[in-house]
């Protein structure tokens, strides 16, 4: 599958400093240094099975100038975090083995960390298709190699929305703050193809184990259901139920979300101890010299 390569994308955010992070994020508060570096590498084209050719409707409703549906940003989000959804061909973890994300349905058992499994309750739904020069930076999807974490896992190329965070240490960071580049890279899909992505619900917020990867299943909050193309159907299920998912863990990454996330771990946003992003930023550097990448 050939690819195109955005030379402008930014790259290796990874490298943020914790201090520069949580100064972006508190902004407000007064005595805070911004100390914030980027680094810039080269992002990876992308190959395989997972490109649909976007022939059904919905493809950029939300950021392509096709109606601006919902007043939703390009990656789902209505505040910092961003949709968390899984790119078409993702191997999800079910009690039944591994099944394509597009394949699984309401009521399917997932695999949680701890061997145990929980039912589905809905399957988000949205596709994007390019319109303009270039693709949304906020859509395209971001791959973590094989191995990239800690040399098993993945165990297959892992593909997911800049906004879906992976569960590392204890916290849950979102994927685009780990990018270097490397074994960490946003992926450019062809002009003629359509990004799909899935979003997988259960009752509450949870770690699910795609391509053996633990990542966090949908966050819903407030109305961030109705980014996806199939909002309807979860309104025909549930009605207009009110449902408060309180997170799995810190969310690590994203202004406020992320200054909130280290203040939960009892980090100072002025005397940092710990720093569970730049941590597992060492590791995934790390491991990419491993990989030879």
């Amino acid at each position: 599958m050939s690819s195109t390569e955005d030379p402008k994308l930014p790259r290796d955010v990874a490298r943020r400093h914790f201090l520069g992070v949580t100064a972006a994020a508190g902004a407000k508060l007064a005595g805070f240094a911004a100390l914030a570096t980027a680094i810039s590498t080269s992002p990876i084209s992308a190959m395989g099975r997972r490109w649909g050719r976007g022939e059904s409707g919905g493809h950029g409703g939300w950021w392509g100038g096709h109606g601006g549906s919902h007043g939703s940003r390009p990656d789902g989000a209505s505040g910092g975090g961003g949709a968390n959804c899984f790119l078409r061909g993702t191997a999800i973890l079910t009690d039944c083995g591994e099944k394509p994300v597009e394949d699984l349905r309401i009521g399917d058992r997932v695999a949680l960390p701890d061997g145990s499994a929980r039912p589905i309750k809905w399957i988000g739904r949205q596709a994007f298709k390019r319109s303009g020069a270039r693709w949304h930076k906020d859509v395209v999807p971001i791959r973590v190699s094989r191995g990239a974490l800690d040399g098993r896992t993945p165990h297959s190329d892992l593909y997911l929305s800049p906004g879906h965070a992976l569960f590392l240490d204890g916290v849950l960071i979102q994927v685009k703050e780990l990018v270097n580049g490397k074994t960490i890279a946003p992926v450019i899909p062809a002009d003629d193809t359509a990004i799909e992505y899935y979003a997988l619900m259960l009752d509450t917020h949870e770690v699910i184990l795609a391509e053996g990867a633990a990542a966090e299943s949908f966050h819903l909050k407030d109305s961030n259901h109705e980014i996806f193309s199939n909002f309807a159907e979860y309104k025909r299920l549930y009605g207009e139920e009110k449902v408060v998912m309180a997170s799995y863990a810190p969310v690590l990454g994203g202004g406020w979300m992320h200054l909130k996330a280290l203040l939960l771990l009892g980090v100072s946003p002025l005397v940092p101890r710990r720093d569970p992003l730049g941590e597992a930023c060492e590791k995934i550097n790390a491991q990419a010299k491993e990989l030879s990448f």
